[in-house]
């Protein structure tokens, strides 16, 4: 398996977060995700349940190949039959598209 290339278009990157109203609108296109925490710890987060370890370590893989790809990586909490993921962006202290376009990606496997 190959390595995808990491995404380079950083001035393509967001320079801010999205308003409130906005990512409402976003959260609403996604089935299953919550928002947690306020201000720069604001996330969009999801727990994906598995019959078992092996299922969920390649749900792991799969977000992480995700997450190269995208060159924007999500806080995982595995555990032995559940995985939880949050993304927010880092640089702006809050939520962007790049957030709610990875994890539309991510739903994507379990789909």
């Amino acid at each position: 398996m190959t390595t995808p290339p990491i995404r380079k278009e950083t001035e393509n990157r967001p320079k801010l977060a999205l308003n409130a109203t906005a990512v409402v609108a976003n959260l609403a296109k996604l089935e299953g995700w919550t928002l947690n925490g306020d201000g720069p710890e604001v996330v969009i987060e999801k727990s994906y349940s598995f019959e078992n370890y092996y299922q969920t370590m390649a749900f792991v893989n799969a977000v992480a190949f995700i997450a190269h790809a995208q060159d924007h990586h999500p806080h995982l909490l595995v555990q032995f039959k559940r995985c939880v993921v949050r993304f927010n962006t880092h640089d702006v202290a809050g939520l962007t598209l790049r957030d709610f376009d990875c994890a539309a990606r991510v739903d994507a496997l379990t789909a």
